[in-house]
């Protein structure tokens, strides 16, 4: 293993104990102080080197520093482009709904209008459910196990993590949860679904939509079916429901195409897309819509920040240099093979350890949230950033940008193998 790789966990500066919120996170498990970063690599105030597994939690798929959105970025801002336009007509916003329309949605038979919400994914939920529910008259949303929505009210009730739903201090309500595909074994979810809601006595109000993540990131990389998804636009078309997709985490080609569903066969009604839609990390969201279900009035769901003309600029770059043709579409079938063979070096050395996923949003189910927990630690001390996911935090889940070179794909996982071997081996000495 190259030296610069042997770490430490750095200690972190007092400031943050003494004046952040108890709510910080991520940087509990990774304590150094980073400040510079390039592609798939962090770099300490010290120059210590790290690889980025989780990439922003899939907020830097095109990685950390592009320079063609940089070059852009910048140039829009020495020229004192617009920084704020509200939802003004600007440049930026034209160009950028240009080169979406003609690179993204023509090509995929898309006509779904764009609405700009405010900058995060959860307000993006939020702005769908209540699409959803004025389309319909309804108020019933159908959402699934292990779903992560965010932690707003609204997305909150769809959200299935107890951990988060517990935060919101009061009841949630308007949503009815189901059993996402295989989640219970001999289950067929979908014509579990559609029987409870067909039965007059079934005990479900008709929903305003069904909504769901093709792959469910936070939930532990649960891996819907094509038949699945599209047994569930069937359902909410039949039973007078909107298909929502969630695509905040697995879409801008997580899962290997820019959509997560395109193909799959379907044509959800609704899409929410936030995380890696500017490409260059600023904060982004939209929520795609049929024409016929674009029903809000002016302003009707607005937010002061609903549209980032700064993210206009690099997501436009970020479309037309990734997704003009389907080279890098190519070249991702390439690295997601690349991630299961990694992640299969790593399960051969846990007993029972199974992959999850798909595309570039894979992982391994280790059986153990604690010991999960011991691989990612482990890793961080040996330079890699990698994080858990699933319902006990189990699943030790690759995020790495889509971009990483596949020399550093095998090095990180070369890494993780090292950590997860330490581990074990530790696990054995203890147990003699």
């Amino acid at each position: 293993m190259p030296k610069d790789m042997a770490q430490t966990s750095a200690t972190p500066a007092p400031i943050y104990k003494t004046r952040e919120s108890n709510a910080r996170s991520y940087c509990r498990s990774f304590t150094a102080s980073f400040d510079t970063a390039k592609g798939s690599e962090l770099f300490t105030e010290d120059g210590t080197r790290y690889i980025d597994f989780l990439a922003g939690c899939s907020s830097l798929n095109y990685g950390h520093n592009d320079p063609d959105m940089k070059d852009a970025l910048v140039a829009h801002i020495l020229k004192d482009g617009i920084t704020h336009g509200l939802d003004f007509h600007t440049e930026a916003k034209e160009a950028f709904l240009s080169t979406f329309t003609d690179l993204i949605l023509k090509p995929r038979g898309m006509d779904h209008k764009v609405m700009f919400t405010g900058p995060t994914g959860a307000n993006a939920v939020e702005a769908a459910m209540k699409i959803a529910r004025k389309v319909t008259g309804r108020t019933n949303i159908i959402s699934f196990t292990n779903g992560f929505h965010g932690v707003t009210m609204g997305a909150l009730a769809a959200t299935g993590n107890g951990y988060h739903r517990g935060g919101a201090g009061m009841s949630k309500a308007g949503v009815t949860r189901m059993p996402y595909d295989n989640y219970a074994e001999g289950v067929n979810s979908a014509a579990l679904l559609d029987k409870m809601l067909s039965d007059p006595s079934g005990g479900i109000d008709a929903p305003a939509a069904i909504m769901l993540e093709v792959v469910q990131g936070e939930g532990g990389l649960n891996a819907a079916s094509a038949e699945f998804v599209k047994k569930l636009e069937q359902i909410a078309h039949d039973h007078g429901a909107l298909l929502i997709i969630d695509d905040i985490q697995a879409g801008c080609g997580r899962t290997g195409t820019f959509f997560s569903f395109e193909e799959m066969g379907v044509k959800p009604d609704v899409v929410t897309m936030a995380k890696s839609l500017s490409g260059f990390g600023l904060p982004m969201a939209l929520v795609l819509v049929r024409p016929e279900h674009d029903v809000f009035g002016p302003a009707e769901h607005n937010g002061t920040f609903r549209g980032n003309t700064h993210a206009f600029v690099t997501a436009r770059v970020a479309i037309e240099k990734f997704w003009a043709d389907d080279a890098f579409q190519t070249e991702l079938a390439r690295k997601a093979a690349l991630v299961t063979h990694g992640l299969q070096e790593v399960a051969d050395l846990v007993p029972g350890a199974t992959l999850k996923g798909r595309g570039l949003m894979q992982g391994v189910d280790v059986g153990s949230g604690e010991l999960a927990s011991e691989i990612c630690a482990r890793a961080y001390e040996l330079g890699l950033v990698v994080e858990t996911s699933g319902p006990n935090d189990e699943v030790v889940k690759i995020l790495a940008p889509l971009t990483t070179p596949e020399a550093v794909f095998v090095e990180g996982f070369a890494i993780l193998t090292a950590a997860t071997r330490d581990i074990i081996g530790r696990a054995q000495l203890a147990a003699l």
